[in-house]
């Protein structure tokens, strides 16, 4: 563990994320020992610095490496390293909101859409930090977001999607919505658009409140009635949003059980300065092992060190 953690961690007490800044920064002197770790493709001192400075940190990282070198940082990494732990260090050094533009076009490129990496991105992020990632987006890959979530969707799902994406903030009447949600499911075929419109118009703490007066209500689990009345991929966005209404850090937890690559980065890199520590009490709450002992399980060599390094202790 590098001493300067710690200072760092009386700088930002309070936050929720693993990562934190680096409190003796000089960027200058970062640069050099990454200039000469690239010549020498010496992955330990690349992950050290890169994994010890926040996001913040790493953008000047990268100007100061671009004004010193005359090189880009992301292309030079590309030349020193390869596999899972170049992808990692790239996507440290994206900026967060460009990384989450990147993550929403990685599930949609390719043969077949991620469905739950789309959702698992539009419910744990701000209407306010989405349309950011919307301008970001635009920026990057020359195609509006929300014609490309519609052509990647169809049906009640694809309007679920584009709801996330815009969503708002409308104040609602607690009993009103569970009258409107409960209804919705007791016809023939239950109704998709009184869910959509609810969960994604309100805030949290509203939403909260509904679902647990539906649970009441109903006398049964939402989750439960979400199984049963819908079906394909509204059932599955809808099932991860009410999950991720009512325990945001369980269902991040879940998802980082796979240990599927792409997942866990993608995960521990978006969190890592936000909530990653709450995210890893649920892992340890759902397995029973740490995240810090799961990771050296399933990982191994400089790879599994930049990702212990994120993840940054045994609990």
């Amino acid at each position: 563990m590098d001493p300067e953690y710690f200072k760092s961690y009386e700088m930002c007490w309070g936050t929720l994320g693993t990562v934190r800044p680096f409190s003796n920064f000089h960027p200058d002197r970062d640069v050099t020992e990454i200039q000469a770790a690239l010549d020498k493709k010496d992955a330990v001192t690349l992950v050290r610095i890169l994994t010890n400075r926040s996001n913040a940190q790493r953008q000047v990282i990268a100007n100061t490496f671009e004004e010193i070198a005359h090189k880009d940082l992301a292309t030079a990494l590309k030349k020193a390293l390869s596999g899972d732990l170049e992808t990692l260090l790239l996507e440290l050094l994206m900026p967060p909101v460009q990384y989450g533009a990147h993550r929403l076009q990685q599930a949609m490129a390719g043969l077949g859409t991620d469905e739950e990496t789309l959702m698992e991105i539009l419910c744990t992020r701000s209407g306010k930090k989405l349309q950011e990632i919307s301008t970001v987006y635009k920026q990057l890959y020359k195609k509006d977001l929300e014609k490309e979530l519609k052509g990647e969707t169809s049906g009640d799902f694809a309007r679920l999607v584009v709801a996330l994406l815009n969503k708002g903030n409308v104040g609602g009447v607690v009993q009103r919505d569970i009258e409107s949600l409960s209804a919705s499911l007791n016809g023939k075929k239950a109704e998709a658009g009184p869910w959509i419109n609810i969960l994604t118009s309100r805030d949290t703490d509203h939403i909260d409140k509904v679902l647990m007066g539906l649970e009441l209500q109903s006398g049964q689990m939402v989750d439960e009635a979400v199984e049963k009345r819908f079906t394909g991929d509204f059932r599955l966005g809808l099932k991860v949003l009410v999950q991720c209404i009512q325990s945001p850090d369980i269902y991040l937890a879940k998802r980082l059980t796979t240990m599927k690559t792409s997942l866990v980065q993608g995960i521990m890199v978006s969190h890592s300065e936000e909530d990653l520590l709450c995210i890893r009490a649920a892992f340890l709450k759902l397995t029973g092992t740490s995240l810090y002992t799961a990771l050296q399980k399933q990982f191994k060599g400089d790879h599994l060190q930049a990702l212990l390094a994120v993840c940054r202790s045994e609990d």
